[in-house]
């Protein structure tokens, strides 16, 4: 064993003891400085919430100690200051062991020169930062003024509510509601109940809305309504720029502007500019001229009045006894002027995959127009009508009507029609126009002229007579409950009329024969089929209109 080995020991475990108290001291020190750190932040928040109202000036002063030892009445000229705020009145109570303040007379609150309120009387509690104002209480700031007989006002979140019926002037807008609430920080305004809105242009109401003083934007949700001259807007959601006269709406949206209604899951309109958008499971009525548009979107502008609709655009016209539906890819709506006069007209077009029905006319083509004017629907590239059994097809085709019913019907270049008298016969005739005539509107007299052919099987009580080929320069039709009952030649007519079974049915075709039955709307909902096997119909109709 070393020699000085009791020594070292001696030595280690002094050591070993101050460095467990030096670490031991560290420790009280870190303790003591974070403790006091704690300390002072909490110090520091006490200081502030225990800070002082102080009094800075006022004509008279009265301390009544054996009233109320912490009492100073204060009379004329009274200002008080606590934190950031600045108090006047005509008078006051100062509690000063409380940090409480009874202001009465011109009462006004300043908040570093941002916020004002004035009124008939004021209690301010300094510990909580808290005051209530009474009596035509005015809260102002830049950008707009409040007028409400009381407001609870949180200096801190510079918070103010009301809940008795206010009014706020902000620019040309003055609102009206029953409560509400101002945050100043944001500028922002939240009403709740019989709110309403009162512009030179327009009066908006609402359930609930809150609404920017800087932007003077409305948001309101709720059953809500904006009405002016010449508009009408409804909505359960939405917003309003009030200052741009833009607006965007849904659930429930409605937009009427005294010509046509403009319904849509959600709906887009800037009044200045008068151009709106809708946006699925829209409809655009006109109920001047009983017409609807609907579809998944549409914009529309105001002047020159014009729309256009698309994805499963539907087109109705309506009609006491039989109204027309119309599908298409993409259908338009413009206003156009009168070449002969001043009036204006509306001009509807309609583009790829029309499909028209109604009760007593159906029809197929890739593009139409109607034109509200003279009341005509043109259907363009090699179109496909069916008049009860008869089926007409040509390079173009035009439709009159009369009060809303079909007057006259004329078809232009390669004309053909067909009515099916069984599974295998066909009556034909083609001619290079023609033009049909209706009454309540039933097909029941066809003119063909040039060129005319026909082939018409002869019957009489479900018994073939004979075959009747013949050619003239005009052909006349009668029609009868839809199938054709006579044809008469005009003009140099030649023909032959051969017996039954001469020819088999299906020879029996004049050159450009086909029957397109399986792509006919049966009824409203057809015009939005994808046929089978209709793939190309347009080429189909066009090869055979020439072979």
């Amino acid at each position: 064993m070393p020699l000085f080995q009791p020594e070292m020991d001696s030595i280690g475990n002094r050591y070993s003891a101050v460095r467990k108290k030096t670490k031991y001291f560290i420790t009280m020190i870190l303790l003591l400085i974070s403790g006091g750190s704690f300390f002072i932040v909490s110090q520091e928040q006490q200081s502030r919430q225990r800070k002082k109202i102080e009094l800075i000036y006022c004509d008279e002063l009265i301390i009544d100690k054996q009233l109320n030892k912490d009492l100073q009445r204060l009379i004329g000229n009274v200002a008080l200051r606590h934190n950031q705020i600045l108090m006047t009145c005509d008078s006051a109570y100062l509690y000063q062991e409380l940090n409480q303040v009874k202001a009465y007379g011109n009462v006004k609150i300043n908040q570093a020169d941002t916020i004002s309120i004035s009124g008939n009387y004021l209690f301010y509690d300094g510990n909580e930062e808290k005051g209530i104002m009474e009596g035509n209480v005015e809260l102002s700031d830049k950008e707009s003024k409040l007028f409400t007989a009381l407001v609870n006002y949180d200096v801190n979140t510079r918070v103010a509510s009301y809940p008795y019926t206010g009014r706020i002037i902000n620019g040309k807008n003055e609102l009206f509601s029953k409560t509400g609430i101002y945050y100043s920080k944001e500028k922002r305004f939240h009403f709740k109940d019989s709110v309403r809105i009162n512009n030179p242009d327009y009066t908006l109401k609402a359930d609930t809305l809150e609404y920017n003083t800087e932007t003077e934007t409305a948001f309101f949700k709720g059953p809500s309504v904006i009405e002016g001259d010449s508009l009408y807007l409804y909505c359960e959601k939405g917003w309003y720029d009030t200052r741009n006269d833009i607006s965007s709406i849904w659930q429930n949206a409605l937009i009427d502007n005294r010509k046509q209604v403009i319904r849509g899951d959600s709906l887009f309109y800037d009044r200045k500019k008068g151009f709106g958008e809708a946006f699925r499971n829209i409809s655009i009525t006109d109920t001047v001229n009983s017409v609807m548009a609907e579809g998944e979107y549409a914009w529309y502008y105001k002047e020159p009045e014009r729309f256009l609709v698309t994805g499963r655009a539907l087109f109705t016209q309506f009609s006491e006894n039989d109204s027309l539906y119309l599908h298409a890819d993409t259908i338009t709506m413009v206003t156009l002027q009168s070449l002969t006069d001043t009036t204006e007209f509306r001009l509807m077009r309609a583009f790829h995959g029309c499909r028209v029905y109604s009760t007593d006319l159906q029809a197929r083509c890739d593009s139409l127009s109607y034109s509200f004017q003279d009341s005509v629907i043109r259907l363009y590239y090699f179109p496909v009508l069916w008049s009860e059994e008869n089926q007409l097809t040509a390079d173009s085709m035009a439709i009159f009507s009369k009060n809303r019913k079909t007057d006259r019907l004329e078809l232009y270049n390669n004309v053909f029609v067909a009515g099916q008298v069984d599974s295998l016969r066909y009556n034909q005739i083609k001619g290079r126009k023609l033009t049909g005539y209706f009454e309540n509107n039933k097909l029941y007299r066809i003119l063909i002229e040039g060129n005319g052919e026909t082939i018409y099987f002869m019957v009489d009580n479900d018994e073939l007579l004979g075959v009747n080929h013949a050619r003239s320069s005009s052909v006349e039709i009668l029609v009868e409950e839809g199938k054709i009952k006579e044809i008469i030649e005009h003009q140099n007519p030649e023909g032959r009329l051969d017996p039954p079974g001469k020819d088999p049915p299906q020879e029996l075709r004049l050159k450009g024969f086909a029957w397109y039955d399986d792509i006919r709307p049966k009824k409203k909902s057809d015009v939005f089929l994808k046929y089978p096997g209709a793939t190309g119909i347009l080429n189909v109709i066009q090869e055979n209109i020439q072979k």
